[in-house]
């Protein structure tokens, strides 16, 4: 019992040890970079703002979002807390400027984060949608994978097909250099990554699981998450030169061995760095790398500061 305090005491003082680190770095650093001052007018349609025609899909830094479907997951009060990464609905998270979603499913069609559920994805592509019609020169990263335990949703790819064909980009690597002009009407690109079936094929209505990569730290530790997604983006070769995305993701997860395993006050330990890892990224000379950055529970500012930069790299600022 005594070892099991003394362990507890312990894990609590590296977590307040490595947040002092991160405030100090933002003291020390600061949150600017090329872009940070541009704040879009229209979040909503913030691709068109930037111009179709001026906008290539590797040099766009798109915000992301974490679990993207667990506004409404578990029951309130009980299990939510444990399970919730964003409380806005998928819908309201397009609007407000988000532009990759992450969804896990079941083998019932159901959204699901670990072995709690939520609903069908028919909600989900129900919403993107409403948003897409919305619209006209907004595209989507939409990643849908079959969450870990479960088994595919039978015919799956045929379910997407019909209910999103017509929005579909193909794979194909030469996307990368286009323009979102050279692509439209074409709004979505699809990464399926199914845990049985077999991966998508070239010029398929939908990508494989190679086409969004990422360096998964699982880890509550915010200094070591963020020190750790600096070293592996500067692994990666950058934007111009390479026909993947490669995502950063800007949360810390729940330990068992914590007391602390609700995701928001976990998740709250990075979440306000989102303006200090671009500044750092810069430092470090890996700012040409960026491509996809996540988070969960997304705001409007950690939006601003991708557009931002994607709007400094279209005006040659960096």
């Amino acid at each position: 019992m005594g070892s099991e305090v003394s362990k507890q005491i312990q894990r609590r003082k590296a977590v307040s040890v490595e947040k002092q680190m991160l405030f100090d770095l933002n003291e020390n650093c600061g949150e600017t970079f090329p872009g940070c001052d541009y704040r879009p007018t229209d979040r909503k349609n913030w691709m068109a703002s930037l111009g179709p025609k001026d906008l290539h899909i590797n040099n766009i830094v798109w915000p992301g979002t974490h679990n993207s479907a667990t506004d409404r997951i578990g029951i309130p009060c009980i299990s939510r807390p444990f399970a919730q990464c964003q409380t806005l609905s998928v819908y309201q998270q397009l609007v407000l400027g988000t532009r990759v979603l992450d969804i896990r499913v079941n083998e019932n069609n159901h959204v699901c984060h670990g072995i709690l559920l939520t609903y069908n994805i028919d909600v989900v592509i129900n919403d993107v949608k409403k948003f897409l019609f919305e619209t006209t020169s907004e595209v989507i990263i939409l990643e849908i994978r079959t969450e870990y335990g479960h088994r595919d949703p039978p015919e799956f790819e045929d379910y997407l097909e019909e209910k999103l064909g017509m929005y579909l980009i193909h794979q194909d690597d030469y996307v990368f250099g286009k323009t979102i002009a050279e692509l439209l009407p074409k709004r979505i690109i699809c990464v399926w990554k199914p845990r049985n079936s077999a991966q998508p094929k070239p010029g398929s209505p939908f990508w494989s699981a190679e086409y969004l990569k990422d360096n998964w730290i699982d880890t509550d530790l915010p200094s070591t998450k963020f020190d750790s997604n600096l070293k592996y983006l500067s692994d990666q070769a950058p934007v111009s030169s390479r026909n993947f995305f490669y995502r950063v993701e800007n949360t810390v997860t729940a330990q068992p061995d914590n007391p602390v395993v609700c995701v928001r006050p976990v998740t709250g330990r990075i979440h306000g760095y989102a303006r200090l890892f671009i500044n750092r990224c810069f430092a470090e000379g890996c700012a040409n790398r960026l491509q996809v950055f996540s988070t969960d529970f997304i705001g409007g500012d950690f939006v601003d500061a991708c557009v931002g930069l994607t709007h400094a790299r279209v005006h040659g600022e960096c």
